[in-house]
């Protein structure tokens, strides 16, 4: 072989080995470094800090690589623009995929859904886990009296309008910020949705807001929701008291602490503005979030002649027209109660009285 021929081989391989190299280097870069997922797989990066960064990803199940990925954004200064916040990735991703979003805060936006008939600390628990922010943080926005009137409410009937939907929202959004958008939805629902129909029956916003938090309470099928409307309407265009019992499971909340299993005649008694046994025509405002199927229950109400309902003991209601069949029905339901409680003490008894080899 001459002098040529091996200066030309030996170039050729020289090039070979750069090519080769270049292409391992472009594989590590930009080849998947993901494990194999169906879907999509989300990571919360809480703070600019690339090791936790790692931590987070590698949790996540989205590395395949550690090694490879931390040489990467350290080799770029990548490690150094690390922004907090939600985001998701596919199977398949590389590294630079992953450095890319992150260093760009281009975040996946979470989806939090706030469910309905709640008390203000469950549902401040719910968007806090999700949003990274207190439970706390929503609970004072909740009393801000300025936010209140700036969403045309106030703090102590804010919660009510907290519609229970399903939201997008960026990690670590404010308390504030989340509270103005749930507002906003529910106005756009309320518009859309039941105010013309609420206003031909004469009823404001907060009227119906008012109603549908006692219905959501009242009532366990959705079905029964419009009936249990039209009773409450029925009692209110009479000019009856309200008597409803979930005005009083709120009165307990609010002086006790806690709801009860049953409403007794002494809890009748309290003294309380939300007290719809002694004090005419709705309670000052809502005493939960009422679903969207409760609010416009309220506003396209059953039509019917009923003005009493009890419970059946099904999780469905009997519903009468005269206080005779409502006193029946009631009784008919106290005395299931019993009989229930009856067989739960004569069980227990039993268990109690087993022996060891027969338990």
């Amino acid at each position: 072989m001459t002098v040529r021929k091996r200066i030309l081989y030996a170039v050729a391989g020289v090039v070979l080995l750069i090519a080769l190299t270049a292409g391992a280097g472009a594989w590590v870069v930009f080849g998947p470094n993901t494990p194999s997922f169906e879907g999509e797989r989300t990571v919360t990066i809480p703070q600019r800090d690339f090791d936790a960064a790692v931590d987070s990803l590698a949790s996540a199940g989205l590395l395949q690589s550690t090694s490879s990925f931390r040489l990467i954004a350290q080799t770029t200064g990548w490690d150094k623009q690390i922004k907090p916040g939600h985001y998701a990735f596919e199977s398949g991703a590389s590294s630079y995929d992953m450095l890319e979003t992150i260093r760009k805060g281009l975040q996946t936006p979470v989806r939090v859904t706030i469910p309905p008939g709640r008390q203000p600390p469950t549902v401040a628990g719910v968007l806090g886990r999700n949003l990274g922010f207190s439970s706390d943080d929503f609970l004072t926005a909740l009393r801000d009296t300025s936010l209140a009137q700036d969403l045309g409410t106030t703090p102590e009937h804010l919660f009510g309008y907290m519609l229970p939907e399903t939201y997008e929202f960026y990690w670590q959004t404010p308390a504030k910020e989340v509270l103005r958008r749930i507002k906003r939805e529910f106005d756009a629902y309320y518009e859309r949705e039941l105010a013309n129909a609420a206003a031909d029956a004469g009823l404001s916003k907060h009227d119906v807001l008012t109603l549908a938090s006692i219905v959501e309470w009242e009532a366990y099928f959705d079905e029964e929701k419009p009936t249990i409307a039209g009773v409450y309407l029925n009692r209110l265009d009479d000019q009856w008291k309200l008597q409803a019992d979930p005005t009083i499971q709120y009165v307990l909340i609010d002086t006790q602490g806690e709801r009860t299993r049953r409403v007794l005649y002494r809890h009748l008694e309290i003294d309380h503005p939300y007290n719809t046994y002694r004090n005419a025509g709705l309670p000052p405002g809502p005493i939960t979030n009422p679903a969207p199927t409760t609010l416009r229950a309220v506003a396209y109400p059953k039509d019917h002649d009923y003005y009493f309902f009890a419970a059946d003991g099904t999780g469905g209601h009997r519903f009468s027209r005269t206080l005779r069949e409502h006193n029946r029905a009631a009784r008919d339901y106290h005395r299931m109660l019993d009989e229930r409680e009856q067989r739960r003490e004569e069980q227990a008894n039993a268990d109690a009285g087993a022996s060891p080899s027969s338990r």
